[in-house]
């Protein structure tokens, strides 16, 4: 016999799984900035590999918040420990392929790729975690059909308060 959880419980949990990752996304806003993790250098096409908007004092700031709300879950939860780091740096690589791929199609730092910019970093964090076997398929659609418009909505309150140039 095969349990489902109803819409509501799955919502709270799809919350409580991805929000180490959603931290680690959000934490470079505030903390970024310094030397880009390109070092400013151009992949084979002549584009920048990241650009200048993915930095390591990001990066890092991003992980070590992500960990210590990932700690925090694993302790109230009873995740593996190591559910703490896999997720937000599942995060914070899954971005980096978005920008990787956003730079290939000549968009700027910054610039708006629709569904990309909002599921990069979960897509990333689902992958990181799969081995844990804390990830049904259930928690991964809902997780997926969440992002984008929390996302949308973190993003143009950091935009308002001023923390990012663009709303997205």
């Amino acid at each position: 016999m095969v349990y489902h959880m109803d819409i509501a419980t799955l919502v709270v949990e799809a919350l409580k799984f991805i929000f180490p990752a959603y931290c680690a996304n959000a934490a470079p806003v505030l903390g970024g900035g310094g030397l880009s993790m390109d070092f400013g250098k151009k992949f084979l096409d002549g584009k920048p590999v990241f650009g200048a908007h993915k930095t390591f004092r990001g990066f890092f700031f991003g992980l070590g918040i992500g960990i210590g709300v990932g700690i925090v879950e694993c302790l109230l939860f009873g995740y593996p420990l190591l559910f703490s780091l896999l997720t937000p740096l599942g995060a914070l690589l899954g971005d980096l392929a978005g920008a990787f791929l956003k730079r290939r199609l000549n968009l700027a730092p910054g610039s708006l790729l629709p569904i990309v910019d909002q599921t990069d970093f979960v897509v990333g964090a689902l992958l990181f975690s799969l081995f844990l076997n804390l990830v049904t398929t259930e928690l991964a659609i809902v997780v997926l059909l969440i992002t984008p418009p929390i996302h949308l909505f973190t993003n143009f309150v950091a935009y308002k308060l001023k923390l990012k140039k663009n709303p997205w």
